[in-house]
């Protein structure tokens, strides 16, 4: 996608939204994409979830960590635990999150309030990032009563597109975050939660950008899949 009619678009949305709250996201948003790729604001994220179906599951926390002219800012990651209805149940054996742990948590209502005031004026990052954007979706539309369109760089379709230039067929497996960072030579985390996944996740989109530019200065459109 052209990051100029990407730009109109966010403009155009923010004009036509009668939710304030969004209407400003956007307009926050379409100003990074006048900044080169190196100035842009980024914000990795991950969520963890009960299950895979946003219309039946629900959002146990969110990790998040920006990302400022190519560096990570560690110092302002942060995961935030949210309450659900009901238990976790047997997803807890993915996740590790019990019921016991969401005790103090915030409302989801709450949450899609910090999430939005935390990645405002920034691109996402995720890995899978379809699946949790439909997540944030719902949940959005459930508590402002109004659709929003995020702006995401997809890392697992970044590596699937450049993989698929040297293989006809890839790997089972081989799109795994933990995979994916193993081409690259990064750590391996021990720990599982989803501010780490959010770390491991920057640290992918950074080391794949180095891999597609070279000398040459990127356009958002290169990240974009």
């Amino acid at each position: 996608m052209n990051a100029i009619y990407l730009k109109l678009r966010l403009q155009l949305n923010a004009l036509l939204c009668k939710q304030e709250l969004i209407a400003d996201y956007y307009r926050e948003l379409s100003q990074q994409l006048s900044h080169s790729v190196s100035k842009m604001s980024f914000m990795a994220f991950d969520l963890e979830m009960t299950g895979l179906n946003s219309q039946q599951d629900q959002i146990l926390s969110i990790g998040v960590i920006p990302i400022t002219s190519g560096v990570l800012q560690l110092a302002k990651a942060e995961q935030l635990l949210v309450k659900i209805e009901g238990s976790v149940g047997n997803s807890a054996t993915i996740h590790g999150i019990v019921d016991e742990q969401l005790v103090d948590a915030v409302s989801i209502e709450q949450a899609m309030q910090w999430f939005l005031a935390k990645t405002k004026g920034h691109i996402l990052v995720a890995h899978h990032a379809p699946l949790d954007l439909c997540f944030l979706k719902a949940d959005c539309l459930r508590w402002l009563g109004h659709e929003i369109q995020f702006v995401a760089i997809d890392t697992m379709a970044l590596e699937k597109k450049r993989l698929l230039r040297q293989h006809d067929v890839l790997k089972e497996g081989s799109l795994r975050l933990d995979a994916c960072r193993n081409r690259y030579g990064l750590p391996v985390y021990a720990a599982h939660n989803a501010a780490i996944d959010a770390l491991a996740c920057g640290e992918l989109l950074l080391a794949q950008m180095a891999a597609i530019a070279g000398k040459d200065e990127l356009a958002i459109t290169d990240l974009m899949v």
